[in-house]
């Protein structure tokens, strides 16, 4: 028993020894900032990517297999509804129009023969029904002859830009094959890739801010509201496809290009907030370092609410006007001294979220 409570006398100064240790060490370079409290707007960070509306963008192609006879398009061409942009061989096209055309003056002289036959009591009135039905086959036959000779000549059902030309002149093209494609660049949207669990908390209307990148110090170069949150999982990605509508952007976009969007999902009107970089990962939950009167650094747990592009929302741990340490935080003991600690940037609440819930 005198061993043990030994043992346990020396545990316990050892302990004290470490934290007076700790408590002696000095840390500078740290930065700090206050728990402040106010509104507070969630947001969700994903890669968006510039993409044409659905109805404002056209992809051409062959009607059937022929020659490339001209290219009249390239790649940034504005052009207006109705514009030739690739022509195919018109041979082919012209051959089949008339060989449709004759057999359905044919089918047409067959039935009118027929009918008369029938009506003398020469021929049943079965060869009459097919009579009719073959006219109706070669009368579907002959419109669509008709309709690709009509689509032999590529031209914009939309007026737009030229955005993609895959034609080469006097190359076969293959019905499956896209030759051209042209885009209303006035009508724009973006699509992006968000967890299932992220899908259920957005909303249509929301708003959708768009960046150059992820830095929280660039500008906004445009602003969407979100019209489509997509209800299935995709296999591959195991992702929800979200969509949004341009309101305005500050320069052109360009389809194909990617953009860093915030999605506005949730706003309340008193929280509390500290700076993301505050944040120190701790198991599977999350502490800051609380730093006293005395220049302290305390490690303390919190439980973290909803995040944006800069803040946190704390829901438990901490009270507003407290000092916690920014940056510096990562690879901090607790107990140790903070000297001197240089203030960052207030956790200022958020803007309000238009849009959001």
């Amino acid at each position: 028993m005198l061993l043990g409570a030994l043992t346990m006398a020396a545990c316990a100064k050892d302990k004290d020894d470490e934290q007076a240790s700790k408590a002696g060490r000095v840390v500078t370079g740290a930065e700090t900032a206050l728990v402040s409290e106010g509104p507070f707007a969630e947001s969700i960070e994903a890669t968006a990517l510039v993409s044409g509306r659905p109805g404002r963008v056209a992809v051409l192609s062959a009607p059937s297999a022929a020659r490339i006879a001209g290219v009249h398009a390239v790649v940034g061409q504005r052009v207006a509804a109705g514009a030739a942009l690739v022509e195919l061989d018109q041979v082919a096209f012209h051959a089949a129009t008339q060989s449709a055309d004759a057999t359905l003056a044919a089918a047409e002289k067959n039935l009118a023969r027929q009918q008369r036959l029938a009506d003398a009591g020469i021929a049943p009135r079965r060869d009459v029904e097919l009579a009719t039905a073959e006219l109706a086959a070669a009368r579907a036959a002959a419109e669509t002859a008709k309709r690709q000779s009509e689509l032999s000549v590529l031209r914009a059902p939309i007026a737009g830009v030229v955005t993609q030309v895959t034609a080469t002149l006097g190359a076969t093209a293959d019905p499956a094959q896209a030759l051209v494609q042209v885009a209303d660049v006035s009508a724009l949207d973006f699509t992006f890739s968000v967890m299932p669990a992220q899908a259920a908390r957005m909303r249509r209307g929301a708003l959708v801010t768009l960046f150059e990148d992820s830095r929280a110090s660039s500008s906004a170069i445009a602003e969407a509201t979100i019209v489509a949150v997509g209800g299935a999982v995709d296999s591959a990605s195991r992702a929800v496809i979200a969509r949004a509508e341009l309101k305005h952007a500050s320069r052109t976009l360009q389809i194909g290009e990617t953009l860093t969007a915030r999605i506005a999902v949730s706003e309340r009107a008193h929280a509390l907030m500290v700076p993301l970089e505050a944040l120190v990962p701790d198991g599977e939950g999350f502490k800051v370092f609380v730093v006293d009167a005395n220049g302290i650094a305390h490690a303390t747990t919190v439980e973290v609410g909803g995040r944006n592009d800069r803040l946190a929302e704390i829901t438990k741990g901490l009270k507003a006007g407290e000092s916690v340490v920014t940056y510096g935080a990562y690879g901090m003991d607790d107990s140790v001294t903070v000297a001197k600690p240089k203030a960052s940037p207030t956790a200022a609440p958020a803007k309000p979220a238009p849009g959001a819930k």
